[in-house]
């Protein structure tokens, strides 16, 4: 999978992003009811395009996705086409999200967007164990106070 080449009419092509964007106040809203019709509505769009997802992971409060994205599109406008089609999609099927976020902006402004090259198991690697790493953070930050008149 690391050298698998696509192809178009021209041009053979190997072009992999990491990818990660957040909902609109960084709320945790990837959750429950919510993370099973969002990740269907990714994959639906993706495929709408002609893109690949390598490796995908719906956190908590932001989504990690490694994808071939073909040279004839754009990232930029993948990202404004993903972001904008999964915002209406997600309202259209949870109408009580309109009053959590208003204006109907379900994503923050902006994403992070790396090329992966030839490295791509490392990134894959990364985006399976990142929700791991994050408890384990969690853990190690959590105070426990002890007191100190026993």
């Amino acid at each position: 999978m690391a050298n698998k080449n696509y192809s178009l009419a021209h041009t053979k092509w190997m072009c992999k992003y990491h990818v990660v964007f957040t909902p609109k106040y960084r709320r945790k809203a990837i959750y429950g009811q919510y993370r099973e019709d969002l990740r269907e509505i990714i994959k639906t769009l993706c495929k709408y395009k002609g893109v690949e997802i390598i490796e995908g992971h719906l956190m908590v409060d932001h989504v990690h996705l490694l994808l071939a994205i073909p040279p004839r599109l754009s990232v930029s406008n993948f990202m404004g086409y993903l972001k904008g089609k999964s915002a209406l999609m997600m309202f259209e099927r949870h109408a009580n999200l309109k009053y959590k976020f208003g204006n109907r902006h379900f994503w923050a402004e902006g994403y992070y967007v790396s090329t992966v090259g030839l490295n791509e198991e490392t990134i894959k690697k990364y985006i399976q164990e990142q929700e791991k790493h994050d408890i384990l953070m969690d853990k190690l930050s959590v105070k426990e106070y002890v007191d100190p008149f026993e």
